[in-house]
């Protein structure tokens, strides 16, 4: 796979994602189709406005996929930052003035590891992230445990 890539690139997936309140709050949430293969939960790469961050892909308690907030890093992510951190999911809704119930364009880079979100009708370029090793990858969760 290429180092950059069109979100039109044949070997991107594009599917429909809704900005929804998140619970009673003001706080968005990205609310994602229910695929499985798709979107597993777990830290994963998020683009939004062609800048790199990091997000949980959780489930709600319908058991539908979601994104509830994005920050810097994965240590922000892991801790919910929610007081360090910016979430720049909400500056992103805010910047782009969206508004609940709106669709938008996710583009699925590499499922479980790499996703992109965008206004329809945007278009975008993305630096693909490449995939840690395995074995580093669970000596890194080994060090989060501590």
């Amino acid at each position: 796979m290429p180092d950059r890539i069109h979100h039109d690139h044949p070997s991107i997936d594009t599917v429909r994602g809704t900005l929804d309140r998140a619970g009673s709050t003001a706080h968005p949430k990205l609310v994602l189709p229910e695929e499985p293969s798709l979107f597993p939960e777990g830290v994963v790469h998020l683009t939004l406005d062609e800048q790199q961050y990091r997000a949980r892909l959780d489930r709600s308690f319908d058991g539908a996929p979601e994104i509830r907030s994005v920050y810097d890093n994965a240590r922000l992510v892991r801790e919910g930052a929610r007081e360090s951190g910016v979430n720049r999911l909400r500056e992103w809704f805010d910047a782009n003035d969206l508004d609940y119930g709106r669709s938008v364009h996710v583009d699925v880079v590499e499922p479980g590891h790499q996703y992109a979100v965008r206004r329809p009708g945007a278009e975008a370029v993305y630096t693909v992230v490449p995939q840690p090793d395995q074995s580093l990858a669970d000596i890194a969760d080994g060090l989060d445990d501590r």
